[in-house]
């Protein structure tokens, strides 16, 4: 597959910020980003070739700025989702019972009414960071894909969509083997042939760290992700950069909040979470929190375990990957970004706009959503060409 990728990736720089708690690398931002005067006109000298499904992105007018973008991107109106739903828990650890919550949609034959069809494409959606099956991006993209013909499945991560009860654990980045076990009960259970995987932030990190991990593993035959963190180091420091710090604190209240609820659920395995003193950012929750009980040493021991930046080049079915310049929090590490450019199986597209997660554009009606858009022609065209191989 051939791989994309923006000139406005180099040169790059050194960002550095004085160290946090309890210790940070250095990631890189491009150097364009300084340029205030800079438009995007969609890739800015694109090579020749680029796939027939890859259409330019154009940020709509007065959201070239990546933090417009990313506020309104979680407000902007989509049309009602009114699609019918049949919720399965499935268990994602027989160790200690863990389930996540699944809303499925299948396209069913007639004939059989109550089955799905497993000749069509089954696309599995996994939202981000204290979002859930709900989330407006995870309901529009599940849409298109019905729209399409596919059978859509979104699933929860644990403990989201007020899901606390089915596992006594905590949720976090490396789960990959949650979404494996989703893929694998229902495969296994409808017979299913191809199964793709969409993940955004966060569960972009987790469907692209279980494609290195299965590699060609069927059923699984193609990845695509929106703003994946998957160098979960870098986004946490970003996080904490002064002009981030609103979205800092959102997800910490709710990281705060759930830890809260799971602790009176289940008093015998957690503390109050007043015992762990100030938490006053994601990398202390990580390293207070998550570390201590996910089996991690501390936060850099998880951050680098839970990272899919260390199997990306592992990855070996189609994959796409949509990274914007930016996106105020989500950053990569050089190596990573040359891995991705480097693997023949990743269209790895940068750019320069789009914020986190939005990228509304100036096409009318609901095509504003233009990454849900790209996704879903890169899946088809895939599930096309491979029909025809």
């Amino acid at each position: 597959m051939s791989r994309v990728r923006s000139p406005l990736a180099a040169p790059i720089r050194t960002h550095r910020i004085s160290p946090t708690f309890p210790n940070r690398r250095d990631s890189v931002i491009p150097e364009s980003l300084e340029d205030k005067s800079l438009e995007n006109e969609g890739f800015d000298d694109p090579p020749a070739e680029l796939p027939e499904w890859l259409t330019p992105f154009q940020p709509r007018r007065g959201l070239s700025n990546g933090h417009l973008q990313t506020i309104l991107g979680n407000f902007w109106p989509r049309p009602a989702f009114n699609l019918d739903s049949i919720a399965e828990t499935v268990e994602v650890d027989p160790a200690d019972g863990s389930r996540v919550l699944c809303h499925c949609h299948w396209q069913t034959a007639p004939e059989a009414a109550d089955r799905p069809l497993p000749s069509r494409l089954t696309v599995v959606l996994v939202h981000g960071l204290e979002g859930s099956s709900d989330s407006q991006y995870i309901q529009g993209i599940a849409a298109r894909a019905w729209d399409a013909g596919c059978n859509v499945i979104r699933m929860n991560m644990r403990n989201c969509a007020d899901t606390d009860a089915l596992t006594p654990t905590l949720y976090h980045s490396g789960l990959s083997g949650d979404v494996g076990a989703v893929v694998t009960h229902f495969a296994e259970r409808f017979g299913l042939k191809r199964v793709a995987l969409v993940g955004y932030s966060m569960g972009g990190n987790l469907v692209l760290k279980l494609a290195g991990e299965w590699g060609k593993r069927a059923p699984l035959f193609a990845v695509a992700a929106v703003c994946p963190a998957i160098d979960l180091a870098a986004g946490a420091d970003a996080l904490h950069e002064p002009v981030n710090r609103g979205y800092e604190l959102r997800f910490l209240r709710g990281l705060l909040r759930r830890y809260a609820r799971k602790a009176e659920l289940f008093p015998k395995d957690y503390v109050p979470v007043k015992e762990f003193g100030p938490i006053r950012s994601i990398r202390q929750f990580d390293h207070k929190i998550v570390a201590r009980y996910c089996g991690f040493r501390d936060s850099d021991d998880y951050y680098y375990r839970a990272a899919a930046a260390r199997v990306v080049d592992r990855i070996e079915i189609p994959t796409f990957i949509l990274h914007s310049l930016d996106d105020p929090f989500i950053r990569l590490f050089p190596e990573t970004r040359a891995k991705l450019v480097a693997n023949p199986h990743i269209t790895f597209v940068e750019t320069r706009h789009g914020g986190h997660c939005a990228y509304l554009s100036r096409d009318p009606g609901n095509e504003i959503h233009w990454a849900e858009a790209t996704l879903m022609r890169f899946l088809l065209a895939e599930h096309e060409k491979q029909n025809g191989s």
